[in-house]
């Protein structure tokens, strides 16, 4: 029997099968051992066959397997060659995916524990009191921790029990369980007419992609978890996504509660053991359903019989690493390898996901009222402009200190909202006008008052805090914008009794930092709280009745095709936050631009609205979804090799160009708007293009120019241009 094996190593030129002998114990996706190359690596078995297209004699054998049942079941091999030909990556990157990397790399094993256990009744002396009570103790459990075991009654007791043949000793696999103190009560919902409708119509329709379109608010979980059910009641497995590590927690709680151990969590975020052990009850079937965030799509469950994609629009679902793959995409041929319909949801979606649903590819179903028909919180703005021709220079208007004030008050809870944290944006120097910047990116440092530092958030680096400038020497020192921290600062001193939590990525370290600031809050431990956009979506705290948008427009007026988009879905999101029980929500949103048409769409809640005039202005200028832009990005340590690729690059790609302009909507090249970030030199060409016909020839004459040194990647319409 011959294995046809892709060795793991992520390059072109060992990008092929290589056969071996098979051994005993090797089954198609098994993990092995295999000698290449004068050395040992690490292989995945992709099929078995019978003979060989070479000389039996001349091939070498497996040396082992790594596990006893194959990590990569057979829709997991089905994929590789698809999402390796689409993203232009090898086939060990994308095996990869399949894996937690610790797993793959031999870190993490099973945990064992020992044992003792009972095995029969003897004659003990009545002397030999510790053995008596030991025994006893035995045949009434059955069995005990072996360490509790012997700090109880004695280890030599313990001893003298095994060497008598009253006790064994055995090894017990330890099941490593996240959140293993998250507890949930099963409630029973009965579906509103408006959810059994969305469920049978996803049932009866033909369509693998159903977009579900609901206000925040509507229901949508409770039709995700119903759909789940459904799977669950067909003997099939379903795969639950959420964009943020923070939203994890509160879902699998859900899960848990309604699904018990059939729900298993994954995410970068768990201790690698954690992860190991989950994966593998996922695996070998024992869970059923596979919750995390973006990479959970990879999660290795078998006959799945629902996708849920919570929250799509999201742009974390979007990989930025290699291979740059978009999680809907990888979904979508799941959904298809296994007959089972992909949900995608969220109350504010995408463009492009949109028209897809307008013009027939996806499903549409649309919840238009809140679960219990209170209306949608009411959002005031405060123009800002006003506030400082009033002498105002804090970040709160007065309208947001006054509806806070009577919230707190009225015992109730509110959330502030500001995506931008540490103290302030820059330090400046008011004698020169220096800006404190990072030595690897060329980016201004953030001050963060509590350590009292300055950090890089793109590659965070930490800085002493500047005693004087290093340009000038003066001591003026000011600080621009406004982060979370000092909104923190700022809050405590107009309301010195109100209990306050920050959640931020400064807040969150640890697998569990984002679960225990949110339980604290849901537990009304605290009346406010601050946060960045992990706030904004998904969460649901009965007792919060006020929403703070502190700067509107700080998404606004990027120079992004996408700006408005993202700030109409922020604002509705975290306005969604407020008003979810019974309590009527308000939310006070502060801007410097009231007039605009973005701003007052949102606070119509008119998704229709904002969808006709940005599908409209999108078509006008030949952007996504009427469009791709498509980018090159080369990057080194060597600023002069950097920009000897690019050329290299962009006179191939010009070639291209030339021989089908008409295909070009824009074709350059130029400086990566950051042009450094973590010491390595940026550069780009970046195109638009009409169709999608010549993207594999853009990767191939790209990617042929990436080496050691210089490393050249392509970007399909990139979350981040900068």
């Amino acid at each position: 029997m011959t294995a046809e094996v892709i060795v793991d190593i992520a390059h072109s030129e060992v990008d092929k099968i290589f056969e071996y002998r098979a051994i005993d114990g090797v089954f198609a996706g098994s993990r092995v051992k295999v000698p290449f190359g004068g050395r040992v690596v690490d292989g995945f078995v992709m099929r078995l066959k019978e003979g060989s297209d070479f000389d039996s004699d001349k091939l070498k054998s497996i040396l082992s397997a790594v596990d006893e049942i194959p990590a990569l079941n057979a829709e997991c091999l089905a994929l590789v060659d698809s999402i390796a030909v689409r993203y232009h990556c090898p086939k060990a990157l994308v095996l990869r995916l399949f894996l937690p990397g610790e797993m793959r790399k031999g870190k993490v094993r099973e945990r064992y524990k020992n044992v003792a256990v009972f095995v029969k009744e003897i004659e003990i002396s009545p002397r030999a009191k510790a053995q008596r009570a030991a025994l006893d103790h035995l045949r009434e459990n059955g069995r005990a921790d072996y360490t509790d075991f012997c700090e109880k009654f004695g280890r030599s007791a313990v001893a003298a029990l095994v060497e008598k043949g009253a006790a064994a000793l055995e090894k017990e696999r330890v099941a490593r369980t996240p959140y293993a103190a998250l507890e949930g009560l099963a409630a029973s919902h009965e579906l509103t007419a408006a959810q059994k409708e969305a469920v049978r119509k996803i049932g009866a329709s033909d369509k693998t992609v159903q977009l579900l379109h609901g206000v925040t608010g509507s229901g949508k979980t409770e039709i995700y978890l119903t759909l789940i059910a459904n799977a669950l009641r067909e003997g099939r497995s379903a795969i639950f996504l959420v964009p943020e590590i923070a939203l994890t927690p509160q879902m699998f709680k859900q899960l848990r509660a309604r699904f018990g151990e059939s729900a298993a969590i994954l995410h970068s975020g768990l201790s690698a053991g954690e992860k190991f052990d989950e994966w593998w009850r996922l695996r070998t079937g024992e869970a059923k359903i596979a919750i995390g965030a973006r990479s959970a799509v990879f999660a290795p469950v078998d006959n799945i019989g629902v996708i849920v994609m919570d929250e799509e629009h999201d742009q974390s679902y979007a990989s930025e690493s290699n291979p740059r793959y978009q999680t809907e995409e990888i979904a979508r041929l799941r959904a298809e390898q296994n007959g089972c319909k992909l949900i995608l949801g969220s109350a504010t979606p995408s463009i492009e996901a949109y028209r897809k649903a307008q013009e027939g590819e996806y499903g549409l179903l649309e919840l238009t009222e809140r679960i219990n028909k209170k209306p949608m919180p009411e959002i005031l703005i405060a123009d800002m402009r006003r506030e400082v021709r009033r002498g105002n220079n804090t970040a709160f208007s007065a309208l947001f200190r006054e509806e806070l004030s009577e919230c707190l008050q009225r015992g109730e809870q509110a959330i502030v909202f500001l995506n931008r944290r540490g103290y302030a944006q820059s330090v400046i120097c008011r004698e020169c006008g220096y800006v404190a910047k990072c030595e690897a990116c060329d980016v201004s440092l953030t001050y963060h008052s509590e350590e009292d530092c300055l950090k890089c958030h793109y590659c965070g680096a930490h800085y002493h805090m500047l005693s004087a400038c290093p340009e000038c020497g003066g001591t003026h020192l000011s600080y621009a914008g406004t982060g979370t921290q000092k909104v923190v600062g700022e809050l405590k001193k107009l309301y010195p009794s109100a209990r306050i939590l920050r959640m931020d990525n400064d807040t969150t370290s640890g697998k569990e930092g984002h679960y225990k600031i949110l339980k604290a809050f849901a537990d009304r431990e605290a009346d406010i709280l601050v946060g960045t956009q992990m706030i904004a979506k998904g969460h649901d705290f009965p007792a919060v009745t006020l929403v703070g948008i502190l700067d509107a427009d700080m998404s606004l007026h990027f120079s992004d095709y996408r700006s408005g988009e993202r700030t109409f879905q922020l604002i509705t999101q975290v306005s969604g936050r407020s008003g979810r029980a019974e309590e009527k929500g308000k939310v006070v949103l502060q801007t410097y631009d009231p007039e605009n048409y973005i701003l007052r769409f949102a606070v119509d809640y008119d998704y229709q609205g904002f969808y006709r005039h940005e599908i409209s202005l999108r078509q006008a200028t030949f952007f996504p979804p009427f469009a791709r832009i498509v980018r090159v990005m080369v990057t080194s340590p060597d600023d002069k090799k950097a920009l000897e690729t690019l050329k290299e690059v962009w006179f191939s790609l010009k070639e291209l160009y030339d021989g089908a302009p008409g295909e070009f909507l824009f074709f350059n090249k130029m400086k990566a708007p950051v042009r450094r970030i973590q010491s390595k030199f940026r550069y780009q060409v970046l195109m638009r293009l009409r169709e999608d016909k010549l993207l594999d020839e853009i990767y191939s004459r790209a990617l042929r120019y990436s080496s050691r040194d210089v490393l050249v990647y392509v970007e399909e319409n990139p979350n981040n241009l900068s």
